[in-house]
């Protein structure tokens, strides 16, 4: 039986082709999803809040917790902001499922989209689950899985665990430069995780490698539209 096949402007592609891409986008985001996890539990249940171990002078572990978006930022409402996360995720996972099936985008594409709907998904484990199922002690106690007492907050509306701190260097403004003489300036100050990271790594993906994807794909529209008018 041969292999089913799709038409594109340049000849054929396998559609196992398409498959393979299909799979490895799930790949990727089950690996994220889980190892992202796995590395806010065992920080949620190792370090109190505010511990920072020095791995290396420029990176460090610091459990952190925040209410608001990627790095720490602090927008919107608490519950608004979880369920546009959601929403968000739902569009990204239909988006991702839509990609798959097209010729004109590559496969490297396709794992960049898939590494920031991981990303995305990622913080809203975090969000709906954290607040029923972990407590919230003051430090230097270690926070409890599935404590006996309940949660520190409702569910959606717990919060997102940071961890990840690379301090690469540091420096107070010269007094003569004017506005921020005298300020102490940090490189790179923010703090993130893995879900994080997975998004700015996609983004940084499609913009440096995969621009011209959009083109091809849009290009490709244009001319399905412009056939289907001709037709009628």
């Amino acid at each position: 039986m041969e292999t089913d096949r799709l038409e594109s402007a340049g000849g054929i592609v396998p559609s196992a082709v398409r498959r393979r891409a299909g799979w490895i986008a799930v790949a990727v985001i089950a690996i994220v999803l889980i190892a992202d996890q796995a590395i806010k539990i065992w920080v949620k249940t190792h370090f109190y809040l505010g511990e920072d171990y020095e791995i290396f002078p420029w990176f460090h572990l610091k459990f952190i917790e925040n209410n608001g978006m990627a790095f720490g930022l602090q927008l919107w409402n608490k519950l608004l902001l979880t369920f546009g996360r959601i929403i968000a995720v739902g569009i990204l996972c239909w988006c991702l499922v839509k990609i798959v099936h097209r010729f004109e985008l590559r496969t490297g594409f396709i794992v960049a989209v898939a590494m920031i709907t991981a990303g995305a998904a990622g913080n809203i484990f975090d969000c709906v689950f954290y607040g029923e199922i972990f407590n919230n002690p003051a430090p230097p106690q270690i926070a409890t899985l599935l404590p006996v007492g309940g949660g520190y907050a409702d569910w959606f509306e717990g919060r997102v665990v940071d961890m990840f701190y690379f301090p690469l260097f540091d420096f107070y403004w010269p007094d003569w430069v004017p506005f921020l003489g005298g300020d102490y300036f940090e490189f790179f100050a923010y703090i993130f995780n893995l879900a994080d990271a997975s998004i700015c790594v996609g983004v940084a993906l499609l913009i440096i490698f995969y621009s011209k994807d959009f083109s091809l794909a849009l290009n490709s529209e244009r001319k399905k539209a412009a056939k289907s008018d001709r037709r009628d």
